[in-house]
C-alpha cells in the first residue's frame, strides 16, 4: 500500500518550516557545554521570564486541571493592559496558533494570502498548508512596503478569479526591524481584505500600536505575543485583537484548551510586573544601540536600523554570511543567517545581555582575523 499517495498533494510538495534548534541539541552538535553557548539566533529575551511569572508557576496547584476554554482571566488582564475590551481578544499557544486559527477560519483552497517578504516565514507556511495561493509583493530594498504594488496585487488577484482574503504585515518587520508608517497601514486597511498587523516586536519600538483601532475597523487584526517582551517563548502564549464580527467565527475553530495553565498563570503574573518589563525594554533598547554602533567598526558589516530586539546586518567585503555564521558558531556564538531574495548575504543578531554582546564582538574579531 502506498500510504504516501494518500497524503494531501499540497503537503507532499510543501517545504517544512525551519525552526531554531534547542540548547541541548546544539550542545551535543557543537560538543560544547550549554553555559558556553551564546544564543543570539532566535530573538529570545536574554533576561528570561518575569520573576513574578516564575514564582506564580512554582506556586500554582492547578496543573492537573484543564485551562479555562474562555480564557476569561487572561483576556480581562490583557484588555486592561491594551485598552481594548475582552470581547475583542483571543489567546492561543503563541501568536502562531492565533495566526493558524485565523487562517483556517478564512482560507479555502485556492483563496489568496498576500505576503510582503522578506518577512516572517509563518505566513507562507499557512498558505502552503491550507492550499492557498501565496501572492508575494516584495518589499523595497530598504524593506519598506510598496503600498501601490499591494493595491495592484489585490486588484489583479481578484481579477484572476482568486479571492484575496488575508494580508500579513509584520510591524516592526522580522527579520530587519523596520516599521511601516501608520499612514501606509491605514491605506492598506482600505483594501477589500483582512489586514493582519503582527506586532510581536512593538514593545521595542516607539511606534504606536494599532490595537485600539480593532474597535473601529472591521477588517483589522492585531497580533501580540508574550514571547519577546515577557521572556515566555518556551511557554507559548500569544493573543490577537479582532473586530467582534471576526472573533465570533474564530471561537468555533480554535482548539479549546490553549494556552495551557502554566502559560496562563505566567502571563497573568507578568502583566503585573510592569517595572521589570519596562526595565528589560530599557536595557535591550540601550544594548541594541551599543551593538549597532560596535558592528559598524567591522567594515564588512552593515547593520540596519532596527525597532525590534535584533539587528540585521548585510555582509560584504568579499565575505559570505554563511561563512560568518559558521565561524561564529565554532566559537559558541549563534546567529541567524539568510541567503535568499531580499536577504542575500545577511546575518541577524538577537539583542543579548552586555556580556553576550562582548562575546559576539570578540568572536567577530576572531572571524575577521582568521580570514584576513
Amino acid at each position: 500500500m502506498d500510504v504516501d499517495a494518500l497524503v494531501a498533494p499540497r503537503v507532499r510538495e510543501m517545504q517544512s518550516y525551519a525552526p531554531i534548534v534547542p540548547f541541548d541539541v546544539l550542545s551535543k552538535r557543537l560538543d560544547m557545554a550549554v553555559d558556553r553557548i551564546v544564543k543570539l539566533d532566535a530573538n529570545e529575551n536574554p533576561y528570561g521570564s518575569s520573576p513574578r511569572a516564575l514564582e506564580a508557576i512554582a506556586q500554582s496547584r492547578l496543573m492537573h486541571i484543564y485551562p479555562d476554554p474562555d480564557q476569561t482571566a487572561l483576556r480581562e488582564a490583557i484588555a486592561s493592559e491594551v485598552g481594548v475590551a475582552m470581547e475583542h481578544i483571543l489567546c492561543g499557544a503563541g501568536a502562531d496558533e492565533v495566526i493558524d486559527t485565523l487562517a483556517r477560519s478564512f482560507i479555502e483552497p485556492g483563496d489568496a494570502i498576500l505576503d510582503l517578504p522578506p518577512t516572517f516565514g509563518m505566513y507562507k507556511w499557512e498558505a502552503d498548508i491550507l492550499g492557498a495561493r501565496h501572492v508575494v509583493v516584495p518589499r523595497r530594498p530598504d524593506f519598506s512596503v510598496d503600498v501601490d504594488a499591494v493595491e495592484r496585487a489585490v486588484r489583479e488577484t481578484a481579477a484572476s478569479g482568486c479571492t484575496p482574503k488575508l494580508l500579513f504585515v509584520s510591524n516592526p518587520n522580522n527579520p530587519d526591524g523596520s516599521v511601516t508608517p501608520r499612514a501606509d497601514l491605514l491605506r492598506l486597511l482600505d483594501l477589500p481584505l483582512v489586514v493582519v498587523v503582527d506586532e510581536a516586536y512593538i514593545d521595542f519600538s516607539t511606534e504606536e500600536s494599532l490595537a485600539t483601532l480593532v474597535r473601529e475597523r472591521v477588517n483589522l487584526v492585531v497580533l501580540r505575543t508574550f514571547s519577546k517582551l515577557a521572556g515566555m517563548a518556551g511557554l507559548r502564549v500569544g493573543y490577537g485583537l479582532f473586530p467582534t464580527g471576526i472573533l465570533g467565527h474564530l471561537w468555533k475553530v480554535k482548539q479549546p484548551y490553549t494556552p495551557n495553565v502554566a502559560g496562563t498563570v505566567a502571563a497573568l503574573a507578568a502583566l503585573t510586573d510592569r517595572r521589570w518589563l519596562a526595565d528589560v525594554v530599557h536595557r535591550m533598547v540601550a544594548e541594541r544601540a551599543r551593538l549597532s554602533a560596535a558592528l559598524r567598526h567591522f567594515d564588512w558589516l552593515t547593520p540596519l536600523p532596527s525597532h525590534a530586539n535584533f539587528v540585521l546586518c548585510r555582509v560584504g567585503g568579499g565575505r559570505r554570511a554563511r561563512a560568518v555564521k559558521e565561524g561564529l558558531e565554532r566559537q559558541g556564538v549563534l546567529v541567524r543567517y539568510f541567503d535568499r531574495d531580499g536577504l542575500r548575504d545577511c546575518i541577524r543578531i538577537s539583542i543579548g545581555r552586555p556580556e553576550q554582546t562582548d562575546a559576539l564582538l570578540r568572536a567577530l574579531q576572531h572571524v575577521a582575523t582568521a580570514s584576513s
